[in-house]
């Protein structure tokens, strides 16, 4: 597990440190802290971070679009937590032929079967 410093990260996505500390003032990464208050990147701060900067480099997102998009990715993942729950109580409950999500972070979509995998 890694953390990093601002410097380190700002140099790395050729991103400004200010641009960094705009997006953790908007809510958009929450890196930790440091007793002196120095902000360290986690392995997860940083692939929230090549999310961000592909919405905003790559398909050009404003900020506000960003924290829209972030907040529907978040609410999309507890759902597909509480269904995965759902499916595992189902088959604890003797319900066998409940079909499953194939992965914990693949799409899902309902269907009259039940939950498929989405296809790309």
């Amino acid at each position: 597990m890694g953390a990093y410093m601002i410097g380190v990260v700002s140099m790395r996505y050729s991103v400004h440190p200010q641009t960094l500390r705009l997006y953790e003032r908007e809510g958009l990464l929450a890196p930790s802290r440091t007793e002196g208050k120095t902000r360290l990147y986690s392995d997860e701060d940083l692939e929230r971070l090549e999310f961000i900067l592909n919405l905003t480099r790559d398909l050009g997102v404003n900020l506000a679009g960003v924290e829209v998009v972030l907040g529907l990715r978040e609410r999309l993942n507890r759902m597909q937590e509480d269904l995965e729950r759902l499916a595992q109580a189902l088959g604890s409950a003797g319900l066998k032929d409940v079909p499953r999500p194939a992965s914990t972070t693949g799409l899902v979509k309902l269907t009259v079967q039940g939950l498929r995998k989405r296809e790309r």
